[in-house]
């Protein structure tokens, strides 16, 4: 059976897609523009709702059995895979933002760098004297007065698309979504080609790294920029392991230009090229230096903002947010909760603060490990390690973060074995509202923090696929690949 003939899953999946594209349109409407699409579901916002999430249910749901059905059918081709990707993302192509406003907040950044203001050193708040109120209205309240954190050729770019836009926003929205996309064809072409060259199952990587439920919703529906880092930080680790490590610097000094993280890949392709050829580490340094250098200069001076991008807004901005799914805000605040009970007072930002500040040292610590430690071999787990414990000891650990680190580690045959990365995808669909809020507030840190540490205890017992019969995790096994993957060479 070729995985393209399992019709009732990919017909569950376009209508789980589509559902959730319906009722997002009405459970949006006018907030924060007026969509094109209203198609007035009936049952009003608790109907709608159901209907939002029972289509995210199927998407997940459908997503899962083409995973099951790819276990039994070792022939199966990442083209197949993402013919049924394209058809799952049409409905959320063409409907309104879901799960987040930045894409308005991209809109602002870009229009500011049209007005000829520098979007590091202005808020959108600046729009408001320059008969953009309507943009402005747009942008959550919460990021109106912080300046840009993205890199300058992604906010190049949406200084185009607010030009070409005007004042009709639903366009600024699609073309953005637009540019999300061609991330995401990044990621088809060289997250396979990234399996290939690892000995991998490609089209798992596909199913895992690009037609996911994390990708369709966060990346596509939402429209968020990792989809464009990702893309790009994959094409570079892809050409440094085809011994281009020259381009590849060049592409993820590229994707920083889009978001910093991406950095990560310019030291981690600089140290495998030379440990790979030790006798030339000076001719190395040198190249890599200039070839980031000249990225860098090169997108300043067209987008006329020079370096002046690479300021602390870059860094700051992420602490801004306080989310009970991040795992120094649930340690802290949940520490800040017992010691209250106990009769100690201590505000719970201020340890929150303190966990995190430890955080970020130990993963500090772990970066320079693997630096001393990468090399071609290592190099697509390490870096992928290294962003997914990013996100996770970071300060803020929205879901669509973890396409980071995925995008990379779906490629390696370890990974997929694993069900882990499959159940955090599903996971991930279901904590963010339709509007960009948590679903968890903060106050259920504590609960958060317990879900944590039983995950953390299972992954630890379970560790090495050892009691392969235990009934609880059995039916995850074919889902999320726990088969060995067929044999792949690279064609």
């Amino acid at each position: 059976m070729r995985i393209a003939r399992s019709w009732a899953w990919i017909c569950l999946g376009l209508a789980g897609s589509l559902a959730s594209t319906l009722a997002g349109a009405d459970l949006l409407a006018n907030q924060p523009i007026k969509w094109w699409l209203s198609p007035g579901l009936p049952g009003g916002p608790t109907g709608q709702r159901v209907i939002f999430y029972a289509g995210i249910a199927a998407l997940c749901a459908a997503w899962l059995g083409i995973g099951r059905v790819l276990a039994r059918v070792p022939e199966a081709t990442p083209r197949e895979l993402l013919w049924i990707g394209a058809l799952w993302t049409v409905p959320l192509i063409v409907g309104p933002a879901l799960f987040s406003r930045d894409l308005y907040s991209y809109l602002a950044d870009g229009s500011i760098l049209h007005l000829g203001l520098s979007p590091y050193d202005h808020a959108p708040v600046v729009l408001a004297a320059h008969n953009q109120g309507y943009l402005l209205d747009a942008v959550s309240p919460f990021w109106r007065h912080t300046t840009a954190p993205y890199g300058p050729s992604f906010v190049g770019v949406a200084s185009l698309i607010a030009a070409a836009a005007g004042s009709n926003l639903v366009l600024g929205v699609l073309l953005m979504r637009a540019v999300e996309l061609a991330g995401v064809a990044l990621l088809a072409v060289f997250v396979p080609r990234l399996a290939r060259h690892l000995g991998a199952d490609p089209a798992r990587a596909v199913w895992l790294a690009v037609i996911s439920p994390l990708v369709l919703l966060e990346l596509i529906g939402a429209g968020h920029n990792d989809a464009l880092m990702a893309g790009l930080l994959v094409a570079g680790v892809a050409l440094a392991l085809e011994r281009r490590p020259l381009a590849g610097i060049v592409v993820c000094a590229l994707a920083a230009t889009i978001k910093l993280p991406a950095a990560a890949g310019i030291v981690f392709i600089a140290l495998s090229w030379w440990r790979a050829e030790p006798d030339q580490a000076a001719k190395i340094a040198a190249l890599s230096a200039v070839a980031v250098l000249a990225v860098f200069a090169a997108v300043g001076a067209v987008t006329g903002v020079g370096f002046g991008w690479i300021s602390d807004g870059l860094f700051s901005t992420p602490g801004k947010v306080r989310l009970a799914i991040t795992p120094s805000t649930a340690i802290g605040y949940s520490g800040a909760s017992v010691l209250h009970a106990l009769g100690v007072g201590v505000a719970s930002r201020t340890l929150e603060s303190a966990v995190g500040a430890v955080a970020l040292a130990l993963t500090g610590v772990l970066a320079v490990v693997l630096c001393l430690r990468v090399r071609y071999e290592n190099l697509v787990r390490y870096l992928g390690l290294l962003l997914i414990v990013s996100v996770v000891g970071g300060p803020a650990a929205w879901p669509w973060y973890l396409s980071w680190g995925l995008a990379l580690l779906a490629a390696s045959a370890t990974v997929q074995r694993s069900r882990w990365p499959a159940l955090v995808v599903v996971a991930t669909a279901f904590l963010v509202r339709v509007d960009g809020t948590l679903v968890l507030p903060r106050q259920m840190a504590p609960i958060v923090l317990a879900v944590y540490v039983a995950a953390a205890i299972i992954a630890w017992r379970t560790r090495g696929n050892r009691r392969p019969d235990r009934p609880v995790l059995r039916r995850f096994r074919s889902v999320a690949g726990r088969e060995p993957a067929a044999a792949v060479t690279s064609s």
